[in-house]
This record gives C-alpha cells, sequence and structure tokens, in this order.
C-alpha cells in the first residue's frame, strides 16, 4: 500500500501526497478551479458588455441563488441540465446566444471535456476558451462534428460570424487574461 511522502498516511500513488498534505502544499484544488472559472467569466462578461452586448447571467449560480449545495449528491436528468446551464446570454440586433466560459491552461477544448457527465442539453451554445495565450471560441455542433479548441487552431473569437467583433478590442481583453492567468496553474 503507498504512504504519503510527506506523513506517510495512505495515498493512492507511490511517492506522492495524501489529500491533506497535497491540499497543504497546493491548496484546494477545487476552489482553485472556482476562482479560475470566475476570473475568465468576468473577462468574458466585461469583453461582450465592451462590444456593446447586453449580457445576462444565465447560469445556475445566477439563474437560481443557493442550489448549488442542494445538487450535492443529486442525480437525474434535471439536475444535470441545471449544473450544465450556460453562463451568460448576450444580445444584440435581435440576436441571442448562449456562452459557456471555460479557463483551460493547455488552451485545449473537445467534446469530452463538455459531456464528462452526458449530453450537454444547450446545443445552440457558444464556448469561448481563456487559456494563458489567447481567447477563442467553439461552438457546440462543431464540437459534436469532432472539432476542437488546441493551442495552434484559429478559432479566435473575433472570427466569429455570429458577433463581427472588433478584433483590436478582443486583443485588448487577451492581455487581460494573459496577465491573470499567465502564473496560474
Amino acid at each position: 500500500m503507498p504512504d504519503c511522502i510527506e506523513c506517510g498516511a495512505y495515498t493512492k500513488f507511490n511517492n506522492g501526497l495524501c489529500t491533506s498534505c497535497y491540499q497543504k502544499k497546493n491548496g484546494n484544488p477545487w476552489v482553485s478551479g472556482v476562482i479560475k472559472g470566475r476570473i475568465a467569466e468576468t473577462i468574458v462578461e466585461q469583453l461582450f458588455i465592451s462590444l456593446d452586448f447586453q449580457v445576462f447571467k444565465y447560469g445556475m449560480e445566477n439563474s437560481i441563488p443557493g442550489i448549488t449545495d442542494l445538487l450535492k449528491g443529486v442525480r437525474g436528468d434535471v439536475a444535470k441540465n441545471i449544473r450544465q446551464m450556460p453562463d451568460f446570454v448576450v444580445f444584440k440586433n435581435g440576436e441571442a446566444h448562449f456562452i459557456e466560459v471555460k479557463y483551460r491552461k493547455n488552451g485545449c477544448l473537445t467534446i469530452k471535456d463538455i459531456e464528462r457527465y452526458g449530453k450537454y442539453p444547450f446545443e445552440n451554445a457558444l464556448f469561448v476558451l481563456l487559456s494563458p495565450r489567447h481567447i477563442k471560441c467553439i461552438s457546440y455542433k462543431e464540437l459534436e462534428e469532432g472539432k476542437e479548441i488546441h493551442e495552434k487552431c484559429r478559432n479566435w473569437l473575433g472570427s466569429r460570424k455570429e458577433f463581427e467583433t472588433d478584433k483590436e478590442l478582443i486583443v485588448e481583453y487577451c492581455k487581460y487574461a494573459i496577465k491573470f492567468f499567465e502564473n496560474v496553474d
């Protein structure tokens, strides 16, 4: 049975740390992920506001306050759909779009990332991916077709026909993303 290299307690990995020692050394990874996600959402929200979109927070944290704790351990289609609600609805020129914001240090996003908990229920959603280097965008339908976002792809947010966006402003917001994420794991 493997032991923690710090305290000697049980761990799953040879020459690894137990959960308690890992968290003491690195902080709680779940909390860190929540913080990175909120920073990414804030950058994207402010970007769309700057691009003259009306932006409405839509995700479960905003549409149904307090439900996050109630859904712990709850299974089923309704709970899954609530958890997968896109982060925003944006409006401009009589058109509305669901926006789901993701942060990935590696700059990659695939259908497996989205459907980890089952089929994604918002088929017309757009995924805006922030990484320490880029802001990119892909539709759920494109992900279903096997397309993906990776470091070398050219899925720039500024190239999306849905937005006809100001590329210079997007570059400015890329700089904010770089500033906040360049030293983050």
